[in-house]
């Protein structure tokens, strides 16, 4: 077959870079789109992945650039897809949906996020989605009645067993592997759905330092500028090597989904710092379910410090997590080898699920 992935975010190239690889194994061309957005260039440029970019010079965050984006992308996929006879395009953006309605070809949209966190998404999307995947634990809101669950995470696509060991030989690349070490992050909190989003900032940032700072070595990473008393604290990673030096820290602490869940799921305990919180399936069963992490409200700073500052003094807290990372592993399933099976065979991939849900667990 010939295949369409459009990718609009880094998380989006680790969720499907594995699916890819199995993919062009099975002789199928895999053809990648992508568009402008912080470090997904580089991070197909370091696996070798060949691409397109439908949109080099990115999109502006006000409406009128987020809207016109969505229509340059539309049109970009639209040509490619009819002059390359696309079979099936599959990806995390209404284009897709749209593009495959449009052209009568199959398409396959991977979500993560409920409903409620992306409603514009649900409305673009949803009149024109074929076959829609998401984790059991969310609420697609119009598109859960045609949508097929798993157990599973997009972080489970690459950060399990199956794909990934962390390789302290990586770690030394940067720093003292001998030394524990807290990994904290800033994101930009300024997409489309992040609008009124609060995460951490100045204040609240020196304070967690002067907690930690005690105990460990600080590291931080940064998708918005940091200001000039927390450059110190900066670690440039090759992207690519980002899972190796999370997998190893003590904690992490951020005010992104995405890190959060790669933590969680890594053993690591996260602490996610944000109004998200309570909002999203996924994180809220790795938090309360698998208690692999928390989600704390800006509302509640003091127990934002109280938590940080009971995990970092906590007793066995490696022995702990790893125990409670094993547990989730034994419930859930190698996404990136049911997404190969999923679009490969689709669209009989999902009349199967629909009629034996538990066909997914022979991808463990």
């Amino acid at each position: 077959m010939k295949i369409l992935i459009q990718l609009g975010h880094p998380a989006h190239f680790h969720l499907y870079k594995n699916t890819i690889k199995c993919l062009e194994a099975k002789n199928h061309k895999v053809f990648v789109l992508i568009k402008k957005k912080d470090i997904l260039e580089d991070l197909l440029i370091n696996a070798n992945i060949k691409y397109l970019n439908i949109l080099p010079k990115g999109r502006k965050d006000s409406l009128f650039g987020i809207v016109s984006g969505i229509i340059k992308r539309f049109f970009s996929i639209l040509k490619f897809t009819v002059s390359n006879k696309i079979d099936i395009l599959t990806g995390s953006s209404t284009e897709v949906a749209q593009v495959g309605k449009f052209t009568g070809k199959r398409s396959i949209i991977t979500g993560e996020d409920d409903a409620d966190v992306v409603p514009n998404f649900i409305k673009l999307a949803a009149p024109f989605v074929d076959g829609y995947l998401s984790p059991i634990v969310c609420n697609n809101g119009k598109l859960d009645a045609i949508t097929i669950k798993y157990h599973s995470y997009h972080e489970l696509a690459y950060l399990h067993p199956n794909h990934f060991s962390p390789d302290k030989k990586v770690l030394e690349q940067y720093l003292d592997a001998e030394k524990p070490y807290v990994i904290i992050r800033f994101a930009k909190l300024n997409a489309h759905h992040d609008k009124g989003i609060q995460g951490i900032n100045t204040e609240i940032a020196q304070k967690l330092i002067d907690i930690l700072s005690l105990n460990t070595d600080i590291y931080i990473t940064s998708e918005r500028e940091l200001e000039p008393q927390f450059e110190k604290y900066r670690i440039k990673i090759n992207p690519l090597h980002m899972h190796h030096v999370m997998a190893f820290a003590e904690l992490y602490i951020g005010d992104s989904q995405t890190m959060a869940a790669e933590a969680g799921v890594l053993g690591v305990p996260f602490v996610r710092f944000n109004d998200f919180v309570g909002r999203i399936g996924y994180l809220r069963e790795l938090e309360d379910i698998y208690q692999l992490g928390y989600g704390i409200k800006t509302n509640e700073l003091e127990k934002l410090y109280s938590v940080v500052e009971g995990l970092i003094n906590m007793p066995n807290r490696k022995e702990i997590y790893a125990q409670r990372r094993a547990k989730m592993l034994s419930e859930k399933i190698d996404y990136a080898q049911f997404l190969t099976w999923f679009i490969e065979n689709y669209p009989e991939s999902a009349n199967i699920m629909r009629e034996n849900p538990d066909y997914q667990y022979k991808f463990k």
